[in-house]
């Protein structure tokens, strides 16, 4: 048997290929948008994919099902209660998938969605106990999935919450604990609230130190579930959409072309939205007004789907030679409207001058120094709920979370001066750029964030 994990940092995804090296069948699960990469080693390997199989509708990125299959010509499996615009071959509970003598076995895991399956995989075919288990967004190491995302229209977190406990506590808890765990998504990811950075387990690790683990009654497990999780980003709902629909392929060699100066001006004159990409003090330093700042070096597609706008036309400020990395990991949120980019940003805004402004950025000391002036400013904290509850917070903060922001900006107030943080100053970048972008006038962001707030406590009075 060949098998091999392949994770994404940027949005903290696994997919999978298996194969039986006799015949050369393989399968590949939860593949990212960008197929290359498996393709690759399928050829090096003398492999055929088969199949393709989604453990679900994933909200925070779009599967490369389509991709692979126009490439492969390989089918593309679901759990039976999936409905698509493309042709799929329905996988119900119990169901063999025979490679050769490796073998995958369907287990309905629903909870997450309606639609979740995990996968078993055999090393032979007559083996008692499984290698592993593929549990999707089921079962993560140290977390469950959410049920609580858009993915699942029609169908509430209650429901879901219950079918989450049956597929958790009564079927892979019934697994022996030697089947080794492989999760669809690892820590950092908005899918769940509590996952680890280990990248596989197994299920009597899990049974021991998993919280959603240990036995509970339903009402207990949807209640400690439920509680504390952290605002869904923006385009889940739109991704969880897009990976229902027959849309179309991405080309990797049909990349978007440098701009001139004068070229991007007229776009974004025309509406398109500029999404410089540098670090934040490098945007601090000078940018175009209006553009978002959404760094490379961080959760870029994540926090790209938080802020833009799906349906927008996206121009793109990256560090020389970056460019087609960005417009790769927009696709891989199915934001492919990207309609250039400055090829030499430097030059491109020294030509622009007239139409750059810088960022304000705060110390510590400058910021506690306005809280105690005739005009102070508002604080408002982007981090998540549980960053707060661990950490502590600023007195008096206005606490909207990064992901709620686009939805809530009624609720922050335009008169006042604002400054915004984080924990070290890279949310707050991107969150000052959107009010900015959405006409707020007065937005500085905290240097080094909430950490670099709590390390220069004033001392206390004598």
């Amino acid at each position: 048997m060949f098998f091999a994990q392949y994770y994404l940092d940027c949005l903290s995804q696994a997919s999978y290929m298996i194969a039986d090296e006799t015949t050369g069948k393989a399968v590949v699960v939860d593949p990212r948008r960008d197929v290359a990469e498996y393709l690759a080693d399928a050829d090096a390997r003398g492999f055929t994919v088969v199949g393709v199989i989604n453990t679900h509708f994933h909200a925070d990125f779009v599967a490369g099902h389509l991709e692979m299959a126009a490439r492969t010509g390989a089918w593309i499996g679901y759990g039976r209660r999936a409905e698509t615009e493309y042709p799929i071959r329905p996988l119900a509970d119990g169901e063999a998938v025979s490679l050769g003598d490796v073998t995958l076995k369907i287990m309905e895991t629903p909870g997450h969605t309606p639609e979740s399956i995990s996968v078993l995989v055999y090393e032979h075919a007559d083996d008692a106990v499984p290698y592993g288990v593929l549990t999707g967004d089921a079962l993560f190491i140290g977390d469950v999935g959410r049920p609580d995302l858009l993915a699942s229209v029609g169908v509430t977190a209650e429901e879901l919450g219950a079918m989450l406990h049956d597929s958790v506590q009564n079927k892979l808890m019934a697994l022996p604990d030697e089947v080794r765990v492989f999760p669809a998504h690892g820590a950092g990811s908005a899918c769940g609230k509590n996952l680890s950075t280990e990248r596989q387990s197994t299920i009597g690790a899990q049974r021991a130190t998993n919280y959603a683990c240990r036995p509970m009654s339903r009402d207990e497990f949807v209640a400690i579930v439920t509680a504390g999780q952290s605002a869904a980003p923006g385009y889940f709902g739109y991704d969880a959409a897009l990976n229902r629909q027959d849309r179309a392929l991405f080309d990797p060699a049909a990349a978007p072309r440098p701009l001139t100066a004068e070229e991007f001006t007229a776009r974004r004159a025309a509406g398109a939205v500029v999404v410089d990409t540098r670090d934040p003090q490098a945007f601090a330093a000078g940018h175009l007004r209006g553009a978002l700042n959404i760094p490379a070096d961080g959760r870029f597609a994540e926090q790209a789907g938080t802020v833009l706008p799906a349906d927008a036309e996206l121009l793109v400020v990256a560090d020389q030679n970056r460019e087609e990395e960005i417009v790769t990991r927009l696709a891989r949120i199915g934001f492919d409207r990207v309609g250039g980019y400055l090829r030499s940003p430097d030059d491109a805004l020294a030509a622009l001058a007239e139409e750059v402004a810088p960022a304000s950025r705060l110390t510590v000391a400058q910021v506690r120094a306005a809280l105690d002036g005739d005009t102070p400013p508002v604080v408002v904290d982007v981090r998540n709920c549980g960053e707060r509850a661990e950490h502590g917070a600023v007195d008096g903060a206005l606490h909207i979370a990064l992901g709620e922001l686009p939805r809530r900006l009624d609720e922050i107030p335009r008169d006042r001066p604002l400054v915004l943080h984080c924990a070290g100053g890279h949310r707050s970048s991107i969150a000052a750029s959107l009010l900015r972008h959405h006409g707020f006038t007065d937005v500085s962001d905290i240097l080094g964030g909430y950490a670099a707030w709590a390390a220069q406590a004033p001392a206390p009075a004598a």
